[in-house]
């Protein structure tokens, strides 16, 4: 990982991961100032708590469901450093947008302003399914084949590390300001997505399909075909449907089962993101530059034993007074905080463990030209399971299950993800070239 931290000072690397540093930061900051706002200032009820939080994720992973198809496309048939600039152009509209909704709900009419903070959203999932296969695909076109390993680990890293400084940021600065943020990091993000080198079409030219659902059978159809592709896609569209649930329960069980304000809850989120990026870096040290599933299965096993460990925690937990809740100072203070972290972390960095590999692996086993394509295709089944994700979770809250017992849906699925994982792991060692040589120069 120390010889990857280098294409950070290469021009071919450096202005693609700082825009989407700043893009995965800048989301961050207005999701959760706009689920912490909501959840603390607005609901006052677990189940709409919950509710409320899975919408918000629904809307933005539609887009990725009915737009991926389109976008895979187009990244592969355009110059992918021009969409660059034309998204992040619109990302200035669409904080603006956000930036509305958070001012108009701190003014006193919390309906309207969820309406155009939730319309934001939707936009933010159209504005990620457009650059989601592009930060991937373009890898391979700049950067030599022993890099891509290194540098999707540190794409993967630095989104992580982002979504860690955007989430606590919001649980630290007022409205007023995360608005102002959202609006000044979307004009930097402009500038830093023009320096991008361009990116040219490979290949022969594409026709283009734009009715999505047709265009995302084909996408999927001529993708899942592939064992390992397939087999690769779905093992992360698993582990993204446990991140949503995750993600979805957080917010309610810091508020309601280790009753702490909104600066834990939004630090608790980030811990979950740093410890991502830790696996990140993990993994790509102990496969060194070897694109390999073999750790997969034990990565994500070791999740679910975490996620165990985590929910009997939160049952053990001390509630503060009624009525009150921990501050940071008070949280840290409870016998139980440390192993509650420890363990959150724990979860986190054998995720990115499970899941950096499998990602390295679909931009590397396809042609060039048909990267953006792959990812796109991840991206539909990825969203679908999402979705299905967070409408579970909605139908298990009306059903009066609890967040700390939801953790044990999340355990079961890490268990079907190390299966996955492990035959994956097995096609390879199957095939004469263990799938992927190792990477030389």
């Amino acid at each position: 990982m120390l010889n990857a931290l280098g294409l950070l000072k290469q021009r071919r690397f450096l202005p693609l991961f700082t825009t989407q540093f700043l893009g995965a930061f800048n989301d961050n900051l207005f999701k959760t100032s706009m689920v912490l706002f909501a959840t603390y200032a607005v609901f006052n009820d677990p189940k709409m708590e919950a509710n409320f939080n899975a919408l918000a994720t629904g809307l933005g992973i539609l887009p990725f469901f009915l737009l991926s198809a389109l976008a895979g496309q187009l990244a592969d048939s355009h110059d992918k450093a021009r969409i660059i600039r034309i998204v992040k152009t619109v990302e200035i509209g669409i904080m603006l947008l956000g930036a509305t909704g958070l001012m108009v709900a701190r003014a006193g009419h919390p309906s309207l302003g969820i309406g155009l903070m939730l319309g934001a959203v939707l936009c933010l999932g159209v504005h990620s399914t457009f650059f989601g296969p592009i930060k991937y695909a373009i890898l391979p076109q700049h950067l030599k084949p022993c890099d891509v390993l290194g540098g999707t680990g540190l794409v993967e890293a630095g989104t992580y590390l982002a979504i860690l400084l955007g989430t606590v940021t919001a649980g630290w600065i007022p409205i007023e300001g995360a608005a102002a943020s959202v609006l000044i990091v979307a004009v930097i993000g402009w500038f830093s997505g023009r320096q991008v080198p361009p990116a040219p079409r490979e290949g022969p030219p594409l026709k283009l399909d734009y009715n999505p659902f047709t265009a995302s059978w084909r996408l999927i159809s001529a993708t899942l075909h592939i064992p390992r592709l397939f087999l690769a896609i779905v093992a992360i569209s698993f582990f993204w449907t446990i991140g949503a649930v995750l993600i979805i329960v957080f917010p309610p069980l810091v508020k309601n089962v280790l009753t702490a304000d909104e600066r834990v809850a939004s630090f608790v989120i980030a811990v979950f993101s740093v410890g991502v990026a830790i696996g990140s870096v993990v993994i790509n040290t102990m496969l060194k530059g070897r694109i390999s599933a073999k750790f997969s299965p034990a990565s994500v096993i070791a999740m679910g034993g975490f996620v165990v460990l985590f929910s009997f925690l939160a049952r053990n937990w001390t509630a503060a007074p009624a009525g009150h809740y921990y501050d940071w100072a008070g949280f840290i203070r409870q016998p139980g905080a440390i192993p509650v972290l420890g363990t959150l972390l724990a979860i986190a960095i054998t995720g990115g463990m499970f899941v950096v590999p499998l990602y390295a692996f679909l931009t590397t086993t396809v042609e060039k030209d048909q990267t953006a394509r792959t990812v796109a295709a991840n991206n539909v089944v990825n969203s679908g399971a999402m979705t299905i994700g967070s409408i579970l979770v909605i139908g298990i809250t009306a059903m009066g299950v609890s967040p700390e017992d939801m953790l044990f849906l999340v355990a079961a699925m890490c268990l079907v993800s190390a299966w996955l994982a492990q035959k994956l792991h097995r096609a390879c060692d199957a095939d004469a070239t263990g799938c992927l040589p190792a990477l030389r120069e």
